[in-house]
């Protein structure tokens, strides 16, 4: 496909043109196959159909292009790696320590993003208190970019859109989105994580990351959905949610083994973790030794004799 504005050849489905950040109408896009990972839903939002600024637009074959980068995820859905590749002076978002790799003339620039308060804000979140700001200096450069834990990156492409995040997910983004960290009272007490989600708004790439697979959930008009707390990713702004107990009683949410959970009503689609990443620290915990275990290993061998 080609820019209609300056004829810049682009690779299909490309949302701006790297070359001049015209963004691409409907009309000059393929339409959008459902890649949906485990058949979620599709692209457009429920309750009013697609179009700009709704829906959750995630790239069939996880490439794309921006205003002044193109992008690409390989190595999905276990351990992937999103590799930016930025053109000259221009620049890309991420949170401390996702870089894992670069190209020399890159530069890395690491802030305290809304200063002291805005710094704290994060901080309280669960997010770093800083943010990593990368330039590629006299010319195009590349960055890569990964989570800490094995599991997927979902590169989103925003259209002048607002979501809501949890913190451990937000990866990378295009330097020109708004990202705050909101209160959102006791209903954004995820999981003992804090009493605060962050929020994107505006147009451009935002890269998410999950502990496992992303599975994509499309809610209809009314319609309502319960998701465990740990498995949240990421959800349109347009869900209403309301976090409560597993089971009706405290014996009951005990013994099921599940915790708080949050109930969304739709129009909307939300992004779901295959993996709890606290659930599998559970399962790993019998393994180390405890700190009241003599010799610092916590393992018996018996080697014989």
């Amino acid at each position: 496909m080609t820019c209609p504005n300056c004829g810049a050849n682009l690779i299909d489905g490309a949302q701006f043109c790297g070359a001049c950040g015209t963004r691409m109408t409907p009309a000059a896009q393929p339409s959008a196959p459902n890649n949906a990972s485990g058949g979620g839903g599709a692209t457009a939002a429920g309750g009013g159909g697609g179009g700009v600024g709704h829906g959750i637009h995630i790239d069939a074959d996880a490439r794309g292009q921006g205003r002044g980068y193109s992008f690409e995820i390989l190595h999905q859905p276990s351990f992937a790696l999103a590799v930016i590749q930025l053109q000259a002076e221009q620049s890309i978002l991420a949170e401390a320590g996702a870089m894992v790799s670069m190209s020399a003339n890159v530069e890395l620039q690491s802030q305290m993003k809304g200063g002291l308060m805005g710094a704290l804000k994060r901080a309280v979140g669960g997010e770093s208190a800083f943010v990593s700001t990368f330039t590629a200096r006299g010319g195009p450069g590349e960055v890569t970019f990964a989570p800490g834990a094995p599991g997927d990156i979902a590169a989103l492409e925003l259209s002048n859109q607002v979501f809501m995040v949890q913190s451990s997910s937000y990866l990378a983004g295009d330097a020109s989105l708004t990202v705050d960290t909101k209160w959102g009272g006791a209903k954004t007490f995820f999981g003992g994580e804090g009493l605060f989600v962050m929020q994107v708004t505006g147009t451009g790439l935002l890269l998410l990351t999950s502990f496992g697979a992303i599975h994509r959930k499309q809610l209809r008009a009314g319609e309502r959905y319960v998701v465990d707390t740990g498995h949240l990713v990421a959800w349109e702004a347009s869900l209403q949610y309301s976090l409560r107990k597993a089971a009706s009683g405290f014996f009951r949410t005990m013994v099921s083994g599940e915790g708080i959970v949050a109930e969304f009503a739709g129009p909307g689609e939300l992004l779901i973790q295959t993996r709890n990443l606290a659930a599998f620290a559970g399962l790993l915990k019998p393994f180390f030794p405890s700190q009241g275990s003599s010799g610092g290993s916590g393992f018996n061998i018996n080697l014989g004799g």
